[in-house]
């Protein structure tokens, strides 16, 4: 990550380098097969780069903000400390509207809440039309989806404190 002003350059870190921090990994559970997937992909990518992290699971993909603003209540309080969190889960288009509601409304307040409380989030939460799209995007480990939710989180934590002037 590189950070410029003008032609300076005011930081700058290879994105393989260790970086200290602690990331949420919050998992939508629905499809167990295919969260285990991206799961594996995140924590590859958080090891390699000598992250620590702790997984919080709920049931589906609509439950991740309402997590994530708990959690971030949490930080505020002095309770529960964390750099940054990821999202990750799948929705798979059915028959019905649900999908629309689930994929909108999971997506806007994830964003919401990390906006609102400057949180860096990664977003791993696959919306896909079948289940063969899920399995293909969510496999591959660190080149999976979820170790790319976890280099963009990971990138977002290494921007904020460029922001602030704090080292990795």
């Amino acid at each position: 990550m590189v950070v410029r002003t003008g032609n300076e350059e005011t930081s700058a870190q290879r994105s393989d380098a260790p970086l200290r921090a602690h990331v949420l990994i919050i998992e939508g559970r629905f499809y167990t097969h295919i969260a285990d997937l991206l799961v594996e992909g995140a924590i590859a990518e958080f090891e390699a780069r000598g992250v620590t992290y702790t997984r919080l699971t709920v049931p589906g993909a609509l439950e991740i903000p309402q997590v994530l603003a708990a959690a971030v209540g949490a930080r505020a309080a002095g309770r529960m400390s964390f750099d940054g969190a990821i999202a990750l889960g799948c929705v798979i288009r059915g028959e019905t509207a649900h999908y629309d509601i689930v994929v909108n409304n999971a997506n806007h307040w994830l964003m919401d809440v990390a906006v609102r409380n400057d949180a860096p989030v990664g977003n791993g939460v696959l919306t896909v039309d079948t289940e063969a799209q899920a399995i293909a995007r969510a496999t591959g480990g660190r080149k999976g989806k979820g170790g790319d939710a976890a280099r963009a989180c990971l990138a977002l934590i290494e921007l904020k404190r460029a922001f602030w002037g704090h080292k990795a």
